[in-house]
């Protein structure tokens, strides 16, 4: 399973990285060019996923907005472990007003379901790639702050801390030394299927219209624009967008699953 999502992934990373060569050189059109070409075209060998309603080719757009999602879910899934990471082994460490006050803050915000969550942090950040990196990032700082906490207040009580302790090591040493260590070996699993889901979380932000603005290609933005077209028979403005989101969810769906089972297994 880690091979086949593995292979997904880096599959939309090396489409997002051709593709704007493609585009700007010449073989595929330009994502926002559409005033000379004919709306809601067929698909065809000129256009080979179809032209959307204002005569803009899908195909471009799709294989764009890969570069688009990649890019944002990259910023909030590293923001976010850079962030959450630190926090719960300090918190977990430390312990006392700083964890009781670090906890209350992130347990309230992990109660709140991540769409409306994100949909309310967009709505006060505002459009753009930076502040929806930005929203999804405090979206998943709880999850990482949760798991390394417990996993900090569990080792911190082993021989070894005590030990360090004892021959004079800082605080700062030990967490770094000794718990970021051990506490560390659950981050890729829970980054792979916050990847994931971020996808579809950003999807749904351009659904509703509060992601990116119109003129950056992205995958949710340009479904909720086709689906007023999908009942006419228009039915390749959204397929191509949403069978994209849908691949790229799933191989970073397996890549996590399959990290998990083998973090699993060596612990047996």
């Amino acid at each position: 399973m880690v091979f086949y999502g593995t292979f997904i992934v880096v599959c939309y990373l090396i489409v997002a990285l051709v593709t704007p060569m493609l585009v700007y050189g010449g073989f595929l059109p330009k994502p926002n060019e559409g005033l000379t070409n004919p709306i809601f075209a067929h698909p065809s060998f000129q256009h080979w996923c179809g032209t959307d309603r204002l005569g803009r080719d899908v195909c471009a757009r799709t294989l764009e907005g890969s570069g688009v999602a990649l890019q944002v879910v990259f910023l909030a899934v590293t923001l976010a472990v850079f962030i959450g990471v630190p926090l719960g082994i300090l918190s977990g460490y430390i312990g006392g007003l700083i964890d009781r006050v670090l906890v209350l803050l992130m347990e309230t915000l992990y109660t709140v379901p991540v769409l409306l969550l994100s949909v309310v942090l967009a709505f006060l950040l505002g459009r753009g790639i930076l502040n929806a990196a930005l929203a999804l990032c405090i979206v998943y700082v709880p999850q990482y702050f949760r798991v390394v906490r417990n996993q900090t207040a569990q080792v911190k009580v082993e021989l070894y801390i005590d030990a360090a302790k004892t021959l004079g090591a800082s605080s700062i040493w030990i967490m770094r030394k000794y718990l970021l260590r051990n506490v560390v070996t659950s981050v890729p699993v829970l980054l792979t299927l916050n990847a994931a889901d971020a996808v579809l979380v950003l999807g749904g932000l351009g659904f509703l219209g509060l992601g990116l603005p119109e003129y950056i290609p992205e995958w949710g933005s340009d479904m909720n624009l086709a689906l007023a077209a999908v009942p006419t028979g228009v039915w390749w403005t959204a397929l191509y967008p949403g069978l994209a989101m849908f691949i790229l969810v799933l191989g970073l769906s397996m890549l996590g699953e399959g990290l998990e089972s083998w973090f699993s297994r060596d612990k047996d």
